[in-house]
Parts: structure tokens; sequence; C-alpha cells
């Protein structure tokens, strides 16, 4: 099989019965939907067999997160390419063939993505993941097309192609291969930052990551897990210093992570001036499951043997952003 287009599902019905019907009518005849489901206890296996007969379905017997997830789903899967899609993600026509074309032409491209733009306001980027992602050099991700709270309206000031740090999760393609060499993703992490993390692995062997605007794709977004989830908080902050402990190079490690526990605490501070007691308890649970980690993951960086790579922002978008005022990727 060329490509297997694999929706991860937990009890979202609704979004399948929404977003199904665009992936079915806009992908190539060569490749292969799947929908793995999570352990629903929703009417989502109920709805599939009903109403989607033909597709192939995976269900497994409890929810293990979006990482862990997609990991025990693909292990079922033989094809080339993985496509890694959102359930609430609406696809245009051929969507699927134009970034596996792109990736046939270049045999370093281990993982790349369509354009992310919003469903419900399409003239403009999508938060997860715009027009490709980056990395700052203290660890913040961002976007061309979104830094921080900031989204852009898409006046093309992103169509083309080019090499990015990280892709989205939101409709992710991999080489397969690729996924095999890394492990997938890593499995602890549950949900977020997983893909970033996915990425920066890949460019420590020499990978590239590319993001694309031949492909369009449209995304609702925090159908999960909603932005003021103080369990997202806690995924975010705890996943966030995870993925640096294993990926930063030597002579940044202790540095930045100590940086990153500072600029934490003063996210925590601000959490709880504002109110939000729960958002504040997150990073202090983040934290302390950061330092339960650190064994398994002095175990992972060995096995990684993190390096310098490109893309990486070299200043802080904290400052640029907050201070100098750069709202805008074309700004930095």
């Amino acid at each position: 099989m060329k490509t297997a287009i694999v929706i991860l599902n937990w009890n979202g019905r609704p979004m399948l019965e929404r977003f199904l019907p665009s992936v079915v009518a806009n992908s190539s005849t060569d490749a292969e939907i799947i929908v793995a489901d999570n352990g629903s206890t929703d009417d989502s296996i109920d709805f599939l067999k009903t109403n989607y007969p033909s597709l192939r379905l995976i269900q497994m017997d409890k929810n293990y997160g979006f990482a862990e997830g997609y990991n025990r789903a693909l292990a079922q899967v033989d094809a080339e390419y993985y496509v890694l899609l959102n359930d609430d993600v609406e696809v245009t026509p051929d969507w699927d063939r134009k970034v596996v074309t792109l990736m046939d032409a270049d045999p370093q491209i281990a993982a790349a993505q369509p354009m992310l733009k919003m469903f419900d306001n399409r003239e403009y980027f999508e938060y997860a993941g715009g027009a490709g992602g980056f990395i700052d050099k203290l660890g913040y991700p961002f976007c061309r097309g979104r830094i921080f709270s900031t989204i852009e309206r898409d006046t093309g000031q992103y169509n083309d192609t080019r090499e990015v740090f990280w892709a989205t999760g939101a409709a992710l393609f991999v080489r397969a291969a690729v996924w095999k060499e890394l492990g997938g993703l890593d499995g602890d992490f549950f949900a977020h930052m997983e893909e970033i993390d996915f990425c920066w692995r890949a460019k420590n062997r020499g990978h590239k990551i590319v993001a694309t605007s031949d492909a369009q794709v449209f995304h609702v977004g925090g159908g999960t897990l909603p932005k003021s989830s103080p369990f997202k908080t806690q995924l975010n902050f705890r996943n966030n210093l995870a993925m640096l402990y294993k990926n930063l190079p030597d002579n940044r490690l202790h540095r930045v992570i100590g940086l990153r526990i500072v600029l934490d605490w003063v996210a925590a501070l601000s959490f709880l001036l504002k109110g939000n007691s729960g958002e504040f308890r997150a990073v202090f649970k983040a934290h302390r499951q950061f330092r339960q980690w650190k064994p398994a993951l002095d175990a992972k960086r060995k096995a990684i043997n993190p390096k310098e790579v490109d893309c990486v922002y070299r200043r802080s978008i904290l400052v640029d952003y907050h201070l100098r005022g750069k709202k805008v990727f074309s700004k930095l």
C-alpha cells in the first residue's frame, strides 16, 4: 500500500460524522483510510460500522492517548507513508497525493505537512500548525502564521514549500521507514508536543521536515482538550521539558533547562495572579513528573545522541514577541 490515512478516534462520533465524508471524497484512490479507535465509550464504533462498513477499523481496548494510540495502531498498518490525521480536519481534493509526491521526490524528507487553516474562519491560519512549525533557542514552539496567540490572515505570504523544524500532528505525513527507525512517537507523552519531539529526533538523524502550501486542510482544533484545560497545561509543560532534555545538544542542555524552569514558574505565578489556580497546580504537577522521568529521559537522550540541528530560531521568541513587538513570522 502506498499511503495509509489513519484517523485516531476517541469518543468523536460527531467529528467523524462531520469530517470523514471529506476524507473519503477527496483522498487518492491508492490511499487506504483507517479509523483507529482509542477505546471509545460513545457510539463511534456503531456509527462507523453502519455508515462506513468498507473502511478498516482498528479497535484498541482503552484510551492510550495520541502518542501511544498511534504507535499501537500503526504497528498494524503496512504502507510506505503514514498520514496521522485528526478527526476534526476537512481535507481538500487530492490533498494527500500532493504531499506524497513531494516526499517521493526527496527521500531525505521524513515528515511533511499541508498548510493548516481555520475551519470556521478560512482566511486565517490555524493555531496547531499554520504553514509549518519552528522552535526558538529556549524550546518555545511557534508556526509560520501563528506566534503565541497572534494568528495571521493568509494573504499568500507563505505560499511555498520549505524546510521547517516540525510538522503538525493534526495532518502529519511520515515516511514509514523513518517512523520505524525512530520507534514512532514517544508514548510517554500521551498527547501534546509528541510530533515536535518526533521531528526533532528525525532531524537528529539527518532527515528533513517540510511544509507545503500545495495542499491545504481546515482544522477545528481543541476538540479533545480545550485550551483552558489544566490537564492540557500539565501535558504541555511536562512534555516540553522532556522534549528539551532528550534532544538538546550537550553544550546547551543545562542552561536551557534551567532557564525554562524559571520561566515556567513565572508563567505559573501569572496563572495564580489571574485566579487560575488549576493552571498553577498543573505546572507544579508537570515539573514533578519531569523530575520523576529523569532516569528514563537519560536513557532516551543517550539513544538519540543529540546534536545541533537547523531551522532553530536562534533568538528568544518571548523577547521578540513581548518586548520587541514582533508578532508575525515575517518580522522575525
